[in-house]
């Protein structure tokens, strides 16, 4: 993979991007639970922007495969730099940063399909499960160095000079674009327009094994994600080391399925790989603390590896020329799905505990697994040729 040309000026733009936006994430958090004392708010602080993306899937998402990715790319980094800088203006108001972050999450509904749909370019025909696990490891790796990193830098540093190392971490992940990538035109003629957008959107959403591959990716995920939302409110001097085992876990599930797992196992571990992920949150019921606790999330989390599953069989039944769309499609609504839990939880939380709000989503994630495993089943074969 690293002697693949371009793979890793790719790869160091996006651990960059990744350091970025765990740092910057977990400091938000911290700056509005301090300020507000709301686990509902610092949970809708941390993931309530990827809501927005739900807008930017609806009007912008044909972008993804009508531009040139290098151009997105930097783009894309340089307006989270400048969005990192102004969350870190001093006396800037509760109600501002909420403004701050839904403009992000507009712009941010292009990132998940530019970079996959670049991916399948830059890798040669049939890499893209072993490239993305590649990904996914350093994802892990990133997170794990950048809620880590972020609460030792907490102990010592404010939010907000957090949030300002974020920003520059942001600049060298559009560097890394700009010079270490080649300037290719767009995978499909055309200018990005609302009606093209949705016209590809209807598409992709209009076979069963497609809409049943999505729901699988968004809705069992993004209630986990919810559980995780509530780290800070549930132990705030120990979240960051939660979130920190939490990527590991996820680190080690991709290095399976991505390294060791054979490809033809791959597609029955996709629901044992979602039931993983959810079933161990149903021991917070218990209220565990400390090592006990950070067990228990790293094991939950290996279960991400279902990801990569998914996303394969995604690819299956999708022709090449919608690729970018299709993969963007997913990490958009994958992230709204997640703002949405975290708004849930967070609401959950507000009312009872985060203990027995993580518990509750937990619960629906293993019902949700079940039942879309049970309608999947039922799904007429629907495979569209990858040439198509």
């Amino acid at each position: 993979m690293l002697r693949t040309p371009e793979y890793t000026p790719f790869l160091l733009s996006f651990t960059a991007h990744s350091c970025a936006q765990t740092i910057g994430a977990l400091a938000l958090g911290t700056l509005v639970f301090r300020a507000t004392g709301s686990p509902f708010l610092a949970a809708v602080s941390m993931f309530g922007p990827q809501l927005a993306q739900l807008v930017g899937a609806a009007f912008l998402l044909s972008a993804a495969d009508r531009l040139p990715p290098r151009a997105i790319l930097c783009g894309l980094s340089l307006a989270y730099a400048a969005g990192a800088a102004l969350l870190a203006w001093p006396g800037l108001p509760v109600a501002a940063i909420f403004a701050v972050l839904l403009a992000q999450g507009l712009i941010a509904s292009l990132g998940g399909g530019v970079r996959s749909g670049l991916l399948t370019e830059i890798l040669p025909k049939g890499g893209y499960v072993l490239g993305r696990s590649v990904f996914n490891m350093v994802s892990g790796l990133t997170q794990v160095a950048g809620f880590a990193a972020g609460g030792a830098l907490l102990t010592s540093l404010t939010p907000r000079t957090c949030l300002i190392l974020a920003a520059a971490l942001h600049v060298a992940s559009a560097l890394a674009a700009r010079l270490g990538l080649t300037a290719r035109p767009p995978r499909v003629a055309g200018r990005p327009s609302v009606s093209a957008t949705w016209r590809a959107n209807a598409f992709l959403w209009s076979a069963r094994p497609r809409r049943v591959a999505y729901l699988l990716l968004w809705i069992p995920n993004g209630l986990v994600i919810g559980c995780e939302s509530l780290y800070v409110s549930y132990a705030p001097a120990f979240a960051g080391t939660l979130h920190a085992c939490a990527a590991l876990g996820m680190f080690l599930g991709d290095v399976a399925v991505g390294r060791l797992v054979p490809p033809a196992w791959r597609p029955r571990l996709a629901i044992p790989l979602r039931l993983l992920l959810a079933a161990p949150y149903l021991i917070f019921v218990l209220r565990p603390e400390g090592v006990a606790a950070a067990v228990v999330v790293a094991v939950a989390s290996a279960g991400f590896g279902a990801g990569l599953i998914l996303q394969e069989r995604l690819m299956s039944h999708t022709p090449a020329g919608l690729a970018g769309q299709a993969l963007g499609l997913h990490f958009v609504g994958m992230s709204a799905v997640q703002g949405l839990c975290a708004a849930l939880a967070g609401a959950v939380a507000q009312l009872t505990s985060p203990a027995v709000a993580m518990t509750v989503l937990a619960t629906g994630s293993v019902a949700v697994t079940l039942i879309l495993t049970a309608l999947g089943r039922r799904a007429a074969p629907d495979r569209v040729p990858v040439s198509a």
